[in-house]
């Protein structure tokens, strides 16, 4: 499938892949709908932040996946859907889990159901590589099994077993992206990468972090993106999960160690105890083996971690303004 004319629509667009992801389609010729979440600023997220050719190009409709008449409006004359919109804020999750099973469960299901209906032919549903938990074995394949270890993971294993059973019943052309760690301009200030980049370049000489010892499979923004085109525009990905991720991994503490190392300045790294995920909720390992969706697609990832964390670095020194690096970002 040309994505170029296509009637798209992406969920989720004024968040941090999604931006990316919309901005990727504008630009290969797609006709661009966005669903926005609805709020009484009329914010649009990132896409406020787009240039105005880019901006101008899409046609942004705010609502709420969590409502279903309003989703049927929207889907409706659609040929592809990427559907993005979800909470993703693990440490959230444990103060409010059912806002997740909302969201992340109720609001897929709606978004497949109105797909169903108006016979969308093809869906990019938005996974996680947090669905596996802790690595059992390495590196992790799609046959790997689902734990879910937070409240946030055990909600995105649900949304994703709707898509699987969509598939399966009715079959649905549907399509499963699971990302490992995505990084990169527009990231919220809660994720790591940035909340380690933020606090050196705000001055501080103690950074504090979470556990240094989990690994995580880190890619670049651009790639994920990229890998969301390349799932969708496959024929061969209909009913298939797909991990996107680099195939390496890479402790949180040698990684900060690396942000130091670029950044070039002398800070030290700390573990703070309000940072820590309850003991059994933690992730200890993801490393993401990403053969299926090089086999099934022409994707390959062509950032390097030193090449992407220099351009995430460089855009976040230009705007420190969006980051609170005095208190911990939930």
């Amino acid at each position: 499938m040309n994505l170029k004319g296509k009637r798209v629509l992406v969920t989720g667009s004024e968040g941090f892949i999604g931006s990316h992801l919309t901005e990727k389609l504008v630009k290969i010729g797609a006709k661009v709908t966005t669903l926005v979440q609805y709020n009484s600023f009329n914010n649009w997220g990132w896409i406020d932040s787009f240039d105005k050719n880019i901006k101008d190009s899409i046609n942004v409709i705010t609502g709420d996946v969590r409502e279903y008449d309003g989703v049927k409006r929207i889907i409706k004359g659609q040929e592809v859907v990427f559907h993005l919109a979800a909470l993703i804020a693990i440490p959230y999750s444990y103060l409010s889990p059912m806002a997740y099973v909302k969201t992340n469960v109720e609001g897929t299901t709606n978004i497949l159901e109105a797909c169903r209906e108006y016979d969308v032919q093809k869906i990019v549903h938005t996974s996680t590589s947090e669905t596996y938990g802790t690595a059992l074995y390495v590196p992790i394949d799609e046959k790997h099994p689902m734990q879910g270890q937070s409240p946030y993971s055990a909600s995105k294993i649900g949304a994703d077993k709707i898509a699987e059973s969509f598939y399966k019943s009715f079959d649905l052309p549907v399509a499963t992206i699971r990302p490992f760690n995505t990084y990169g301009p527009r990231q919220s200030a809660r994720a790591v990468i940035p909340t380690i980049i933020s606090q050196i370049l705000s001055g501080k000489k103690e950074i504090k972090l979470g556990s240094l010892t989990p690994t995580r499979d880190f890619n670049y923004v651009k790639d994920t993106a990229e890998a969301f085109i390349k799932i969708a525009e496959s024929e061969k990905t209909v009913g298939q999960v797909l991990n996107s991720g680099s195939n390496h991994e890479i402790s949180i503490g040698d990684l900060a160690k690396k942000i130091v190392d670029i950044i070039g300045q002398k800070v030290e790294i700390l573990c703070d105890d309000e940072r820590l995920r309850p003991e059994k909720s933690e992730v200890n390992r993801l490393w993401a083996d990403n053969t299926k969706i090089k086999e099934l697609t022409d994707w390959r990832p062509e950032y390097t971690l030193d090449t992407g964390l220099k351009e995430t670095i460089d855009w976040i020194k230009h705007n420190m303004r969006y980051f609170k690096t005095d208190i911990y970002n939930v």
